[in-house]
């Protein structure tokens, strides 16, 4: 079983975020990169950057036809246990996104904090960053500051009104600086955690090369997910649903006792 090494933990907590040694097998990348072409396919109306939600099949109820490939995606032991390392032994799953950059046009992703736009109380989430293909300094790959989550602070966001964003909100200057920043480049099957409080994003990708990454978005069963929240007021630019949002208890227990694991699930299923 995959775990993160104690110095891959410390680097986490010293600087917000990790690649860890462990990666997704070539065959698994491949599969999923078929899933995801399958996914835009079925997405035709949907810039690739804005596949929100791709782990719940069918009509998602966020404007997508999502597919269960990407659900089994993270809900994969190996990748649970990494989450686990950095937010304990009680793991929620309760986010999905895939973001694909086409070559030439991929829109950029402005310097932001996650923590802005999700009802999760106390704030605390570990996204894992996945690739299934190059992603380069040359077609936009992620972009963190380093040690931004420290002190747990929300910088002020300001919203832009433009098209060729896949977020339409920005972080207000003066909370840090552009030349700390630190290019996560990875290859198809690695991959990247990072912690809810830190300042990231990504440029356009102009080159020749789609990239491609699925954000998996994992909660502490220490904090709830407050389905009544509306934190960014719908000026994100991405449609969701908090309010119908599945959640998945992977692993460990519902500390809080307070989460709803019913609401979201078709036919009453309960989230296994």
């Amino acid at each position: 079983m995959a775990r993160l090494s104690a110095s891959e933990i410390a680097q986490y907590r010293a600087e917000g975020y990790v690649i860890p040694q462990f990666r997704l097998p070539p065959d698994r990348v491949t599969q999923m990169r078929e899933a995801l072409d399958a996914l835009i396919r079925d997405n035709p109306g949907v810039r690739p950057e804005k596949l929100v939600s791709a782990h719940i099949e069918g009509d998602n109820g966020e404007g997508v036809r999502g597919s269960r490939s990407f659900l089994d995606l993270a809900k994969d032991p190996e990748i649970v246990e990494l989450v686990s390392g950095v937010i304990g032994e009680d793991v929620i799953l309760w986010g999905c996104h895939v973001f694909c950059k086409p070559p030439s046009e991929g829109f950029e992703t402005p310097w932001h904090q996650d923590g802005h736009y999700w009802p999760i109380r106390p704030l605390a989430n570990c996204t894992v960053w996945v690739a299934l293909e190059e992603s380069t300094v040359e077609n936009g790959c992620l972009r963190v500051i380093p040690r931004s989550h420290i002190g747990e602070v929300l910088h002020p966001h300001l919203h832009e009104d433009r098209t060729d964003l896949t977020l339409n909100q920005r972080m207000a200057e003066g909370a840090f600086d552009e030349a700390d920043a630190v290019d996560l480049e990875l290859q198809p099957g690695q991959m990247s955690l990072h912690d809810v409080y830190m300042i990231h994003g990504a440029k356009a990708n102009t080159s020749t090369k789609r990239r491609t990454g699925v954000a998996l978005r994992y909660m502490p069963a220490t904090s709830v997910f407050e389905r009544d929240l509306r934190p960014s007021d719908g000026k994100t630019g991405v449609a969701v649903n908090f309010g119908q949002r599945p959640l998945w208890l992977l692993k460990g227990v519902d500390r809080s006792g307070r989460n709803d694991f019913e609401i979201g699930h078709r036919h009453g299923a309960a989230a296994t």
